[in-house]
């Protein structure tokens, strides 16, 4: 074929095709938000969507997402760093709770033990686990200053958000 020639093509054609060799892509659908639990302490966005970190350790987002397997739904908890946006820890398990976010935290601390600058923000959206006492009692002891999305605004953790976007997309 020449380049000035046209293929002309039914789309329901090309469906039906795509369907049958399995090339159609999964969209994945919204889930409602839900209430879970008492929001004890809330903390002023002080990320402020400049996701810009001049060096590393200074701005941390974290989040929790799911993902479907086989054997159920796995809850990821990440932590990931803006100065190069590498993932300083992650955990997984099979329920969402608060204890899932913590050993992230720990891990992320433990790692980064020695190269954690004095003025660590690490930001996150209103999520149960992040608004829960032993979230606070954990960045206080570990002298990191929490920084909170505004509700309902997941653009305010958009690089959190990003980084599941993608993960879900390319598995």
């Amino acid at each position: 074929l020449k380049n000035s020639e046209e293929i002309i093509h039914n789309p329901k054609t090309i469906l039906r095709v795509m369907k049958k060799y399995g090339l159609l892509s999964e969209i994945r659908r919204r889930r409602r938000w839900q209430q879970m639990g008492q929001q004890l302490h809330k903390y002023q966005n002080l990320l402020n969507r400049n996701f810009q970190a001049e060096a590393p350790n200074r701005k941390w987002v974290t989040d929790i997402s799911y993902i479907q397997t086989k054997q159920g739904v796995l809850y990821l908890s990440m932590i990931r760093d803006l100065y190069d946006n590498s993932i300083v820890a992650y955990k997984t398990a099979t329920q969402q709770t608060v204890n899932l976010v913590l050993d992230t935290i720990r891990q992320a601390v433990r790692r980064e033990k020695k190269k954690v600058a004095a003025e660590l923000q690490l930001h996150s959206d209103q999520g149960f686990q992040y608004t829960s006492q032993a979230y606070f009692n954990l960045t206080k002891e570990y002298g990191i200053t929490p920084s909170m999305s505004r509700r309902g605004n997941p653009y305010d953790n958009a690089m959190a958000e990003n980084f599941f976007s993608i993960l879900k997309t390319e598995c």
